[in-house]
């Protein structure tokens, strides 16, 4: 199901042929590089997390992990992840294949500015054997994001 969410609303911008099946897993950041044929910085991580009790998605490269000061700074709260459990009836998608697009309409989508960092880059597209191939001008329009945030450690 989420799947095909996720390929029904990148239709709406043309861009349902990027959207690659995987017969390995590409629910890690290591799994999705390979399955892809990438290098790990490559992959548009999505990460989810509980601001105000509401939930967002925050898109980084995939060599990044979240900076607990520049998070406080952004959203004024520490930094808390969506539990396991939670993942996918709040955001729409499983974990491994939690994505930009596609996702329940309470969502708000931030990308961070380590993703600038390259012209082509590989979200996943709702489940853990899924991604899709776009430049950033794509996954800008693609993902309905809020805005550009650098909430990501200098790595």
């Amino acid at each position: 199901m989420s799947l095909e969410k996720a390929k029904e609303h990148l239709k709406k911008y043309g861009l349902e042929d990027r959207v690659k099946e995987y017969s390995i897993s590409s629910a890690t950041v290591k799994e999705a590089a390979i399955a892809v044929g990438c290098k790990e910085e490559e992959i548009a991580k999505t990460l989810s997390f509980i601001v105000d009790d509401k939930p967002i998605l925050i898109v980084t490269s995939g060599d990044q992990k979240i900076d607990n000061p520049k998070y406080k700074a952004e959203f004024h709260t520490k930094a808390k992840m969506i539990p396991f459990d939670d993942v996918e009836k709040l955001t729409g998608h499983m974990v491994g294949g939690v994505c930009p697009f596609g996702v329940n309409d309470s969502v708000d989508v931030y990308l961070d500015v380590s993703l600038k960092r390259f012209d082509i880059v590989y979200p996943a597209c709702g489940t853990p054997n899924s991604a899709a191939k776009l430049n950033i001008e794509e996954l800008e329009k693609a993902s309905n994001f809020k805005k550009w945030i650098d909430v990501c450690k200098n790595i």
